[in-house]
């Protein structure tokens, strides 16, 4: 390892390795360095200790549309020993009287499942995903993979178009309002509602309607990587080291080093001293990279105003039970609908509406809401993750960070409630009684205390409440991955357009560098700004 590098960045999850290796190929000496003993963040998956040749993936899982990121193709992932499995019944809602709600590759066939519930939401569903195609595809996907436009920019540029104006209409609302607003049946609305959820958007909130929409008309997927997610930490990592890039784990940075009012390398715990010739990136989030890493005479006190105001998700934090089993999870649903013996991901627990409600108020509580779970069982669609005729699943629940007011509470809870998810699955799946061989949970406790960047368990690592989106996320001045500190900037989920495994804002980041940098790679993407603009 050397003492000088172009670039350090702080923290080798998946979207500070796509920046390093980016930044490798344009031919800048890189560092990276993490707390962790492997690279990838929360890519992970480990073994069970105590049955061998069982393994879990015990934070992340479904990664949609991972294959149609444009970094997946420029690093050559897949030459990297990454591949991926989207499973044509990607997601089955099952209700508690065995009935089922479908999501399809195949739109016709969704529309199909719908129309079991409602005929009338089965024609609202094909009109939104054709109206909603373009816009998504046009607007909304481009945005994703570019730096921010300023708000008023943006609203100016889409003003000029038809879908530009609908898509600005459509978001006035919330998701609560254009649910209710557009559909009739408890169940599809609730489905629907739980998909906007998973990106962790207050439902509650105006300004994201149109999150509804694009749901409907977008072409991503969950998919999962062969061998576990991390696989595709181990893609990434390989594609770092081949571009030139070091990665330096279990070594944890004491403060950013700041000189002439340019940043200037780090310090770690350990007294290393570890120079960056040109600039410094943190994927860390905000209370992290300015408050913890930065002298506070560094920073001008209203951007550490706005650190210190940054915002966490509430409903973002997960509850994991996870077992190896001796066969799969055999749901009685499927005794009539044989395909759902092969769902990638199934939702357990909901059947209307009116919970979403009950569950935000238990949140708030700091209390336990009526169990609503979603999962898998990897092993249906990769039987490497298992030993010959075995199988792994899991169950996710959101939870309240602070159970009863304080996180630590978690300790003497999580058995039980483990067992009491594991109860609710019997009930869909009644072989679970006698096929479960082990099983272990994780709270929201364990992921903030083995992934401090998720602070409060928060998975998105920031809400998108009080202003935290788009070209004022994580707050107004630092929205565009650039800081108040020459040469520092900023790429993980903090920044636009969030979390979840994208990559995007360290791809998005990457694109800002190496325009300051002044370096045109055949990789970059035509300006946001340029595209809506056409």
């Amino acid at each position: 390892m050397m003492s000088a590098y172009d670039a350090i960045i702080l923290g080798a999850g998946h979207n500070g390795l796509i920046l390093q290796a980016y930044l490798g190929r344009a031919g800048l000496t890189t560092l990276s360095v993490d707390r962790l003993p492997v690279a990838g963040g929360g890519l992970t998956t480990v073994e069970d200790p105590r049955q061998p040749g069982f393994l879990h993936n015990t934070h992340a899982f479904f990664q949609r549309a991972i294959t149609a990121m444009p970094w997946y193709a420029d690093l050559e992932l897949e030459r990297h020993g990454v591949g991926y499995i989207e499973p044509e019944l990607n997601v089955a809602l099952l209700t508690r009287d065995h009935r089922a709600l479908e999501w399809w590759t195949d739109i016709e066939r969704t529309a199909d499942s719908f129309a079991g519930f409602s005929k009338k939401d089965a024609e609202t569903l094909r009109r939104w995903h054709r109206d909603f195609v373009p816009i998504v595809q046009n607007i909304l996907i481009p945005e994703a993979k570019s730096p921010p436009l300023a708000p008023d920019e943006r609203r100016r540029l889409l003003e000029r178009t038809a879908d530009g104006r609908r898509l600005l209409e459509v978001s006035e609302c919330s998701p609560l309002e254009f649910v209710h607003r557009e559909f009739e049946h408890p169940t599809i609305k609730a489905g629907l509602l739980f998909f906007n959820g998973l990106r962790e958007v207050d439902l509650r909130l105006p300004g994201f309607g149109h999150h509804i929409a694009a749901l409907l008309a977008s072409p991503a997927k969950a998919q999962m990587s062969r061998g576990g997610t991390a696989a595709l930490a181990r893609a990434l990592e390989r594609a770092v080291r081949e571009s030139g890039g070091d990665i330096r784990l279990m070594t944890e940075p004491r403060r950013i080093l700041v000189e002439d009012g340019r940043a200037a390398g780090i310090e770690t715990m350990d007294g290393d001293i570890i120079r960056a010739r040109k600039f410094v990136v943190s994927s860390l989030n905000p209370h992290q990279t300015f408050l913890d890493l930065l002298d506070p005479a560094l920073l001008p006190a209203a951007v550490r105003a706005q650190a210190e105001g940054f915002k966490y998700n509430l409903l973002a934090p997960l509850f994991a039970l996870n077992l190896a089993l001796v066969e799969p999870p055999q749901y009685v649903a499927a005794r009539e609908r044989p395909e759902l013996a092969r769902a990638f991901m199934v939702i357990l627990g909901l059947d209307h509406v009116d919970q979403f409600d009950d569950i935000v108020r238990h949140h708030e509580a700091g209390t336990i809401p009526p169990t609503v779970m979603w999962g898998a069982c990897p092993t249906l669609f990769d039987p490497s993750q298992a030993p010959a005729g075995r199988h792994t699943a899991f169950m996710w629940e959101k939870l309240p960070y602070r159970l009863g007011g304080d996180a630590e509470n978690w300790v003497g809870a999580r058995g039980q409630h483990g067992r009491d998810m594991l109860a609710l699955w019997t009930h869909y799946a009644p072989n679970l009684g006698h096929a479960v061989i082990d099983s272990f949970v994780r709270s929201p406790r364990e992921v903030a205390l083995s992934l401090p960047n998720m602070r409060e368990a928060d998975l998105l690592i920031g809400a998108f409440s009080h202003g935290q989106v788009g070209y004022n996320r994580p707050f107004p001045g630092a929205g565009h991955y650039r800081t108040a500190i020459q040469g520092l900037y900023l790429c993980g989920s903090s920044s636009h357009p969030g979390g979840n495994v994208t990559g995007l804002p360290g791809y998005n980041a990457a694109q800002v560098i190496m325009r300051d940098l002044g370096l045109a790679p055949d990789w970059l993407p035509e300006p946001i700004a340029a595209r809506l603009a056409r």
